[in-house]
This record gives structure tokens, C-alpha cells and sequence, in this order.
């Protein structure tokens, strides 16, 4: 049985390693909320506010954060490996270190995202915005950038 979390309010809790891998939590308000090494593995996320949440370390694989708000959310180690980020708002976020191979991120807001150090093999960009991004040391393998936008 799949835990339903849908529209949830767990804004500005620590909830530091728990583990909602495959839990239905669209539309839940994150927002400020500690995640940190948490395990969202195959989540759905979609349209849930993350807005300055702490997701460092956290595991992210196979999660879906479609239309998902991380405006300046911690990401830094956070593994998103096949993760889809459609749409997504990762403005003003920090993905140091992060692994996004084979992530979808087409059409979304990147602007001022920090990549430093990150892993983009194979992940899908088009038409996202990544004007004013930090990408020193990021792996840009195989990625598709097809319409992004770059300074």
C-alpha cells in the first residue's frame, strides 16, 4: 500500500531521515522543511512546495517533481537519478555535488542554481532556463541542452 500525503501540511519540521520512498505527496507544503538524507526514492512530488527546504543527501531517485516549487532548497549530494523535474522551480538552488544523470528537467527555472561539481550525464534540459548558474566542474555528458537558456 502507497502512503498518501497528498496536500499535507509538513512545513518547517525536521524530518531528517525519514523514509516516504514511493509516497504520494503531491501538492504537500514542504516549505522550510528538514530532509535532510531522506529517502523520496520513486515519490511523487508533483506541485509540492519545497520552497527553502533542506534536501541535502537526500535520495530522490525515480521521484517525480513536476511543477514542484525548490526555490532556494539545499540539494547538495541529493541523488536524482531519473528524477522528473518538468516544469520544476529550482531558481536560486544549491546542487553542489548532486547526481541528476538521467533526470528530465526540460522547462525548468534553473536561474542562479549553483551545479558546482554536478552530475547532468544524459539528463534532458531542453528549454530550460540557466541563465546566471554556477556550472564550474559540472558534467555536461551526453546532457541535452537543445533551446536552453545560458548567459
Amino acid at each position: 500500500m502507497r502512503l498518501n500525503l497528498s496536500l499535507v501540511d509538513l512545513s518547517r519540521r525536521d524530518l531528517s531521515g525519514v523514509s516516504f520512498g514511493g509516497a504520494n505527496l503531491c501538492g504537500a507544503n514542504l516549505h522550510s522543511t528538514t530532509l535532510i538524507g531522506a529517502d523520496l526514492s520513486g515519490a511523487d512530488l508533483t506541485g509540492a512546495d519545497l520552497r527553502n527546504a533542506d534536501l541535502a543527501g537526500a535520495d530522490l531517485r525515480g521521484a517525480d517533481l513536476s511543477g514542484a516549487y525548490l526555490y532556494g532548497a539545499d540539494l547538495t549530494g541529493a541523488v536524482l537519478t531519473g528524477a522528473v523535474l518538468i516544469g520544476t522551480d529550482l531558481a536560486a538552488t544549491d546542487l553542489e555535488g548532486a547526481d541528476l544523470t538521467d533526470s528530465v528537467a526540460s522547462g525548468a527555472d534553473l536561474r542562479k542554481a549553483r551545479f558546482d561539481g554536478t552530475d547532468l550525464r544524459g539528463a534532458d534540459l531542453r528549454n530550460a532556463d540557466l541563465r546566471g548558474t554556477a556550472l564550474s566542474k559540472a558534467d555536461f555528458t551526453g546532457a541535452v541542452l537543445t533551446g536552453a537558456t545560458l548567459d
